[in-house]
């Protein structure tokens, strides 16, 4: 079957919107039709090169569609069904799967050599990045890639969901475990900062300080649930929060994916508090801590997809959402089609949005 589709064929180049073929779906696969596509910072981060990634490829890993048609093994879908794809694939059999942290899968399920590929470009396998690809017409998953949704959601909102509001705020709920009446400060307003502001929100903290250098951010942060704002361009911001909090925060987030916004976030800690790098640090950077202050039970860790339960996790966000406890509509600040991928990278690196959606309806 041929679709329309954006196709990454190496670093530093655009996208080039093109027509792909994709397979039917076998064994326990599902073919979904995509509706809306949130266009995040990690697939930028492979266009800039920062990681790499082999091409021909198609990127976008942030979805919700319906089912169009699924293989012989598949029960738990059928045409017709609203799904949000995750890139949290796992296999149900591994340890980790078998111990309840499915997100860090060790043995993803992909089709075994010898099958034909699910993607290809004239003539040639297309690479499907994180098991998903999104920036396209049609993506070809496997069951444990989708969770069925309730049908009167927006596809829009619905594609919010299925990486950044469940990375931002799975982080803050599921990894750091936020307790009530705490002090957090975020990095990063995008769609993954805002996200985790709004789990800090949800969990109880009584201050939320979000750090940006754009001023738009700031006040979509305030919007969403920070009761403080920090401008990083107009002085250190260590310094800033632990002026206002006496001394430094309980819980703070690297949402951006730099080095040094990882390290500041473990500086403003307070004795005790815990530091939770989310962003997409570069391929061959280290973040340096001052090894003395681990006597002060200060901690960093990092979070893969919001520690997510995706198949639990997505459809109680969304009730969140019906119940006005998560805002994910001011969020989505700019919507277009397909063949305006480029230029939301483009106002993405420029900081104009918090998030783009891609419709494709």
């Amino acid at each position: 079957m041929k679709m329309k589709a954006a196709v990454f064929h190496e670093a530093h180049q655009p996208l080039t919107i093109e027509e792909v073929d994709v397979d039917q779906p076998i064994g326990r696969e599902v073919l979904v039709r995509t509706m809306a596509s949130g266009v995040c910072h990690s697939d930028l981060h492979f266009v800039d090169g920062l990681y790499p990634m082999r091409g021909p490829a198609i990127l976008g890993h942030e979805a919700a569609g319906i089912v169009e048609a699924v293989g012989d093994q598949v029960i738990d879908f059928k045409p017709g069904d609203h799904v949000i794809a995750c890139l949290s694939v796992f296999c149900g059999n591994c340890e980790y799967c078998l111990t309840g942290r499915t997100h860090l899968c060790a043995q993803r399920p992909v089709r075994r050599s010898g099958e034909p590929p699910k993607l290809s470009w004239q003539g040639t396998p297309v690479t499907q990045f994180a098991n998903i690809a999104s920036y396209a017409e049609m993506m070809l998953l496997h069951e444990n890639a989708v969770v069925k949704i309730r049908d009167d959601i927006s596809f829009d909102v619905a594609a919010l969901i299925g990486c950044g509001v469940t990375t931002g705020v799975g982080a803050a709920l599921n990894t750091a475990k936020v307790e009530p009446g705490s002090a957090v400060a975020v990095f990063g307003a995008g769609g993954v900062g805002l996200s985790a502001i709004q789990g800090a929100r949800i969990a109880g903290a009584r201050m939320i300080i979000a750090v940006e250098v754009f001023e738009n951010k700031l006040a979509t942060a305030k919007e969403l649930g920070a009761t403080h704002t920090v401008d990083a361009s107009a002085g250190d911001p260590v310094e800033q929060i632990r002026a206002m909090t006496n001394g430094g925060v309980d819980y703070s987030f690297e949402a951006i994916g730099l080095k040094k916004a990882a390290e500041q976030a473990w500086a403003c800690l307070r004795a005790g508090g815990t530091a939770t790098v989310i962003g997409m640090i570069p391929v061959g950077q280290m973040v340096e801590i001052p090894g003395p202050e681990f006597l002060r039970e200060k901690k960093i860790q990092g979070s893969s997809m919001g520690s997510n339960r995706f198949k639990v996790d997505m459809p109680r966000y969304i009730d969140f959402y019906l119940q006005g406890r998560l805002k994910l509509d001011e969020m989505v600040t700019r919507k277009g089609k397909l063949e305006d991928v480029n230029d939301a990278f483009r106002a993405m690196k420029a900081g104009e949005v918090a998030r783009t959606v891609l419709n494709f309806d």
